[in-house]
């Protein structure tokens, strides 16, 4: 359960950049899973580039502020140069260039970055776990609670009692009405997908610390998870978004710890059937519950 609730912030933390562009423009953001990767590289930099033998705590923000540079500009430079000149189009359009932006990032680092073609190691927080009865909790566990946590909460408030907020909430209700009352509706979307970079970003820093190492192609599946997380929770829903993360981890930990126990279902149990168990919660979620667990959008909700 404790494994399910720490997987879960982590597609939490990536579906919440899936909900900020989804509930300003309507746009599924394919492209996503690769900025969150993009994030970790940056990250990776920062700290390769620092002296070495410099403490991990205090590299870490230093490797923060890095990645997130890193993911905001590729994510505010993919909403200037891709998908606004589709605003207009057909939707098929822009999903499809999304598509195409993902592949172009990931073959990019394969490509420019320095031994890209293995996977990197990065950093640890260290290897003493904190003990809580018969758990074991690693500090690179916490970190990915705690940044979740305040992620969230942070865009919650300021989505809710921030001006940019409410400007927020009024491009996502109707845009043209928006830009009839003097917002600047395409600096309110480029705040979006700077938001949902950034949090992409704090994403890829915590998965580089809890698993030791980062790939060329390891946004595909977690962007994966986490637009199924969004889509769980109710896409367009920033509470729905973490709430999403949480069950899909949540499953994921049992169906890999407990089916393969159960008499007769040991084919159907471990790592290699958690991804096909996530999507059939999602369906099951879906048939009863279309609009997701909690199904309203970011404006509504904040």
């Amino acid at each position: 359960m404790a494994n399910g609730l720490f997987l879960g912030s982590m597609y939490g933390l990536i579906a919440i950049g899936y909900t900020m562009v989804y509930g300003i423009v309507q746009l599924i953001n394919f492209a996503h899973g690769e900025i969150f990767m993009t994030g970790a590289f940056g990250a990776l930099t920062v700290w390769n580039i620092l002296p070495s033998g410099m403490n991990i705590w205090a590299a870490l923000p230093l490797m923060l502020v890095g990645g997130a540079i890193v993911s905001m500009l590729i994510a505010v430079g993919a909403e200037r140069f891709a998908y606004r000149p589709l605003r207009g189009a057909p939707r098929l359009a822009p999903l499809i260039t999304a598509i195409g932006l993902s592949l172009a990032l990931q073959q990019a680092i394969f490509v420019w970055y320095p031994g890209a073609d293995n996977a990197k190691d990065f950093p640890q927080l260290g290897t003493h776990p904190y003990h809580l009865g018969s758990i074991s909790i690693q500090r690179n566990d916490i970190f990915l609670v705690v940044a979740a946590a305040i992620c969230m909460i942070g865009l919650a408030a300021f989505v809710r009692s921030s001006r940019t907020g409410r400007a927020m909430q009024a491009t996502a209700q109707d845009p043209d009405t928006a830009q009839l009352m003097g917002i600047d509706t395409n600096r309110i979307i480029v705040i979006a997908f700077a938001i949902g970079g950034l949090f992409a970003a704090v994403a890829g820093v915590a998965y580089g610390l809890k698993y030791g190492q980062v790939t060329y192609n390891m946004g595909f599946q977690a962007g994966l998870k986490a637009f199924t997380a969004a889509v769980l929770g109710g896409i367009g829903n920033i509470y729905g978004a973490m709430l999403g993360g949480l069950v899909l981890g949540i499953a994921e930990a049992c169906a890999t710890a407990y089916i393969a126990n159960i008499p007769g279902m040991h084919q159907l149990g471990g790592q290699g059937w958690a991804n096909v168990w996530a999507f059939v919660l999602l369906i099951v979620v879906l048939l009863v519950r279309p609009q997701g667990l909690l199904g309203e959008r970011v404006a509504d909700r904040a």
